[in-house]
């Protein structure tokens, strides 16, 4: 015997106790989460009640506010862009575009608030902290519904056809919810280590705005073909690309597109939730 006293951590490790805010194994992280689901949904639709309870108009503004800007910068940019940079079917293509970012900005601005903002949640009570950034996903999808009708109509009212074609929104969609997902984890992390990120949001929001073909055709402006390839490649595009195809005649996609949008999807949702899920006994300490 050496007379070394055992460090209390080690006792407690071999008694099986489980530390206190510690990080659980990622199955059972997954199953509290998937348990918790109840919450979730709670959470996204009492957010989405609350977005536009003080004003007049009140929920209409989830619809109104994006056409809004629809008109703006079609006006805008309707007038400066040349008319060979952008199809026939202007209106339709312009506001499916801003439909489609809306929800994706969304998703990632709110994402990054969602541990930050709800610091005092987080530290006094004890779920999943994914039902955060995952709550600020869902809470846009009940906005995107709306948006996406109104979509529709605009299309028909600009002659656009209604067809089998138009069923392919619902898997684009989901498969920009996916990939939101785990980009509003992404974000909700990193926004916890470095709050600066906040600041710099905007600009990447911006960025990636005037990036993502929303108002022009990428494969019409005459980019250099490796900056095409790689602005075809910009995962927001994509999703926008796969909605245009479904509502918009013209503007079909094939099945790269398609495989690039599982792709995205699946990807950033895995790496996302990974991420998310290293740090979960450090959120609220932080």
């Amino acid at each position: 015997m050496t007379g070394e006293q055992v460090p209390a951590a080690e006792v407690a490790r071999r008694a099986g106790l489980p530390r206190l805010g510690g990080r659980p194994p990622l199955v059972d992280y997954s199953r509290d989460l998937w348990e918790r689901r109840a919450l979730l949904v709670e959470l996204a639709r009492s957010r989405f009640r609350a977005t536009n309870e003080g004003t007049r108009l009140g929920m209409a503004w989830v619809v109104i506010r994006p056409l809004l800007n629809a008109a703006v910068y079609g006006l805008v940019f309707g007038l400066l862009l040349p008319a060979g940079t952008r199809p026939d079917n202007f209106v339709p293509f312009l506001v499916v575009g801003i439909f489609v970012f809306q929800f994706f900005s969304g998703c990632l601005n709110d994402g990054a608030k969602a541990i930050t903002g709800n610091l005092g949640l987080v530290r006094t009570l004890r779920f999943p902290r994914a039902l955060l950034p995952l709550a600020s996903v869902l809470q846009q999808l009940l906005a995107l519904g709306p948006m996406m009708v109104v979509a529709a109509v605009i299309c028909v009212v600009f002659g656009e056809p209604v067809g089998l074609r138009w069923l392919g929104l619902l898997p684009a969609l989901l498969l920009l919810a996916t990939f939101s997902a785990g980009v509003a984890m992404i974000a909700a992390r990193a926004t916890l280590h470095i709050r600066d990120i906040t600041q710099l949001l905007p600009f990447v929001t911006r960025l990636l705005f005037y990036t993502s073909g929303i108002f022009y055709a990428v494969d019409r402006v005459g980019l250099p073909r490796a900056v095409e390839v790689v602005a075809l490649l910009n995962p927001v595009h994509v999703y926008i690309a796969l909605s245009r195809g479904a509502l918009v005649e013209g503007q079909a996609v094939d099945g790269s597109t398609w495989w690039l949008g599982v792709g995205w999807a699946l990807v950033v949702l895995v790496l996302g939730y990974l991420f998310f899920w290293r740090a979960e006994e450090r959120y609220g300490r932080e």
